[in-house]
């Protein structure tokens, strides 16, 4: 009895093996005549035998789902997974005989990947983009310009954890992303142009191009540990968030808009005099920078600080003489301190003393003159700006506040035009 069940076993075993031979044979020819769904059709009933049988017939078994997988992804009747996982086989047993095939199907499936994200992201689907982008990193891991770009479609997706955790990866890999490029002038057209060195050097020994130069790239180390960040200050994890901005400041003490976006989340975490030194700090380190100074004036403004805003506000049209949004705050630090004397005027203007009606009247004199520096302020932009909307608004109202008809008449009419 015993005998017989270890023949009928062998006879078993011998079965799937032809099995095997007859479906791998079946989905061969399926392949030769372009016939993927058959293949794969062929292989299914024998993928968990295959996957456990002797090394050839386990490649050989990859080999050809990965080659029909791969056909069915390219042509919408599937995805890549399949194939992605067929060929990663074949490496990890090093098959020797498959390896070539393995390398460069993977290589063509992170080319699709690519492809395939671009498409993604031209119908603002983020999400799907960053995944595929992801993916074809880790088909291909020296193209690391692929997992910084799934990190921007993640964060356009707002899957900020997805983007996060893609940020944290590049940071530990020190990823830097500059690059080389070469360029030189079209002689015909005048025109900067980019190649490959190769190209570059052929077209100016042709006489077409001169002037070859070589350029690298900034680095955007700083930029990855900025949006952490940026990302950390988003979820609310304002620590995390400062400690990654002091990374990345240590790294890139030069880098102005580092101490920028550090002194913004202080600024957002109600921390004005933190905010101020490091706006400060980068007004020292880039001073022809009008945004600065308007950054440092608004703070002060709102601390009701007005000749401190004043100052900046100045500093920022020194700058920019066209700076629309300096030139108003800095007209309204003036109407402000102006409207700031109402509240004791109006106490004045109760009693029948009068001394206290002479302090009502320095007090409004005096009001007045800060209405009329606000529309000084404004009436020399308008030499700059002739037309603009707002600044002839806010005029308009400051003249329509002191009672002044003449130029409150003067400015509607310039509105009307």
């Amino acid at each position: 009895m015993r005998k017989y069940f270890l023949v009928a076993a062998s006879m078993l075993s011998v079965l799937a093996v032809n099995a095997q031979k007859d479906e791998l044979k079946a989905a061969t020819k399926a392949l030769k005549k372009g016939d993927a769904a058959s293949a794969i059709q062929a292989l299914n009933p024998i993928a968990e035998v295959a996957k456990s049988a002797d090394d050839k017939t386990k490649a050989n078994f990859y080999a050809l789902y990965g080659q029909a997988s791969l056909q069915l992804a390219q042509t919408g009747e599937g995805d890549y997974d399949p194939a992605i996982e067929s060929y990663e086989a074949i490496i990890a047993m090093n098959a020797t005989k498959y390896i070539e095939e393995a390398n460069q199907a993977l290589k063509t499936i992170s080319n699709d990947l690519v492809n395939a994200a671009v498409e993604a992201q031209q119908t603002s689907d983020y999400a799907l983009a960053a995944d595929k982008l992801d993916l074809a990193y880790r088909l291909s891991p020296k193209d690391t310009i692929y997992l910084y770009y799934a990190a921007g479609s993640a964060v356009n997706a707002k899957d900020y954890n997805k983007a996060l955790d893609i940020y944290i990866r590049l940071k530990e890999m020190n990823y830097d992303g500059s690059e080389k490029r070469f360029a030189a002038i079209n002689i015909e057209s005048s025109e900067l142009e980019y190649f490959d060195e190769a190209t570059r050097d052929l077209y100016v020994k042709a006489g077409t191009h001169k002037d070859p130069k070589d350029e690298v790239t900034p680095s955007k180390r700083s930029e990855v540990v900025k949006n952490i960040a940026l990302i950390y200050q988003q979820e609310g994890r304002n620590e995390e968030a400062l400690a990654a901005y002091e990374d990345a400041i240590a790294q890139n003490p030069d880098d102005v808009a580092l101490i920028l976006n550090k002194a913004n989340l202080y600024y957002t975490m109600g921390q004005p005099e933190k905010f101020k030194s490091l706006m400060e700090e980068a007004s020292a380190m880039d001073p022809t920078n009008p945004d600065l100074q308007y950054n440092i004036g608004v703070i002060a403004m709102e601390q009701n600080n007005m000749e401190e805003a004043r100052a900046a506000f100045y500093r920022a049209l020194e700058i920019d003489p066209t700076y629309i949004n300096a030139t108003l705050n800095l007209s309204t630090t003036y109407i402000n301190e102006g409207n700031s004397l109402v509240d004791q005027m109006n106490e004045l203007a109760m009693s029948s003393k009068s001394s206290d009606l002479d302090k009502y009247d320095a007090l409004k004199k005096q009001k007045e003159e800060f209405f009329m520096e606000g529309a000084k302020v404004l009436e020399a932009s308008l030499e700059n700006l002739p037309g603009n909307q707002e600044l002839l608004n806010q005029l308009k109202n400051i003249y329509g506040a002191l009672g002044d008809n003449a130029n409150f008449k003067r400015i509607l009419g310039m509105l009307q035009q």
